[in-house]
């Protein structure tokens, strides 16, 4: 039987009055959990993502766990590149490592349509189970955005400088707008298979977006971000934008068919709002901040949550995902303190 669902996280993304703050945290399933890392030694990511009962299992944890608003399913942002014909092999302690890095317009000529049903089945099985049957908070599903995805597809697996991937865009902009539509037609195909699936939400990560000025930005990501976003908007779910180290973005991103602009830490509420970001706005704890000590969380907390409140239209979250050293328990402790201090300052 479906449980009853606690929508304060879908009612804050569209910028409705909530009676308390909610908070979810990026990277909350796994990593710094105990449970997960007795199951990481027998399964890899891969298999994991594979068994649907498993990473429901993993995705459901940090809810029961720490009482957080809503889960986001676990998976990697590489997961429907294997469909496209992307040789992805996930190294542990690297990162994703393609064998078969992008080159020229022949290389995206080559690549491949994703059928979801057909290539990623296990996904959609691991969301029904979760929205069936076992969550009564939303699901996020996500995906990665162009340049993300891009930037390993044709560096080959992670990088500092990304100078191969803007080396590309510069000297190939036939090659680079064809592979933002191949990408563009993939994300817009996953994710609607993710929402009809189950996922109340939807998180866009283009975690590595930084690393373009605004110019480039217009000129070389937005239009098919644009086109993104506007074929998702139908499906009528929140829409979440998020990137490192992005925050000269942000106003890009408010252009944007978007509910939600998600923060890292470099950029505060407050300013942003004066900026002129008047969508609802994520964020942005310094995920280093929950490796101190608890006066400290606390403090920086309370400060971060007095910037979200000062209009409607805020979820807390870190400004990038959870450590893998961080104690499960300050994470606990840190979501009662955001629900407590937010309804009591909310009922003055």
């Amino acid at each position: 039987m479906k449980k009853q669902i606690n929508d304060t996280f879908l009612r804050a993304a569209r910028g409705e009055i909530t009676d308390y703050v909610p908070v979810w945290y990026m990277r909350q399933a796994g990593r710094s959990q105990p449970e997960y890392r007795e199951i990481k030694e027998k399964y890899s990511l891969f298999e994991i993502t594979h068994q649907p009962e498993l990473c429901a299992y993993v995705t459901r944890l940090p809810v029961e766990q720490y009482n957080v608003d809503a889960a986001i399913l676990y998976k990697d942002i590489m997961t429907p590149l294997p469909a496209m014909g992307v040789h992805v092999d996930i190294k542990s302690g690297v990162g994703p490592v393609i064998d078969n890095p992008i080159r020229s317009l022949a290389d995206v000529e080559k690549l491949g349509e994703i059928n979801p049903e057909e290539d990623i089945p296990f996904v959609l099985d691991t969301i029904k189970l979760l929205t069936e049957e076992q969550l009564s908070v939303p699901l996020i599903g996500f995906s990665g955005a162009p340049f993300t995805l891009a930037s390993y597809m044709i560096e080959g697996g992670p990088s500092k400088n990304y100078n191969k991937t803007k080396a590309f865009m510069y000297a190939e902009p036939k090659a680079w707008f064809a592979l933002m539509d191949k990408l563009g037609d993939m994300i817009i195909t996953y994710v609607k298979a993710q929402i009809n699936a189950g996922a109340s939400a939807i998180q866009i990560f283009d975690s590595w977006v930084g690393a373009l000025n605004v110019e480039d930005y217009r000129y070389y990501i937005k239009p098919i971000m644009n086109r993104i976003f506007s074929a998702l908007r139908e499906e009528n779910v929140p829409l979440i934008m998020f990137g490192v180290g992005a925050s000269h973005l942000a106003l890009e991103w408010n252009d944007l068919p978007l509910d939600v602009v998600g923060l890292d830490w470099r950029l505060p509420i407050k300013q942003a709002r004066e900026l002129g970001i008047h969508k609802t706005i994520q964020g942005n704890m310094d995920p280093a901040i929950l490796l101190a000590p608890w006066e400290v969380v606390e403090e920086r907390a309370k400060a971060i949550l007095d910037q979200g409140m000062a209009q409607n239209g805020y979820i807390f979250n870190l400004g990038h995902g959870v450590f893998p050293s961080v104690n499960p328990e300050t994470l606990k402790r840190l979501t009662a303190f955001i629900h407590e201090y937010s309804l009591s300052q909310k009922k003055r």
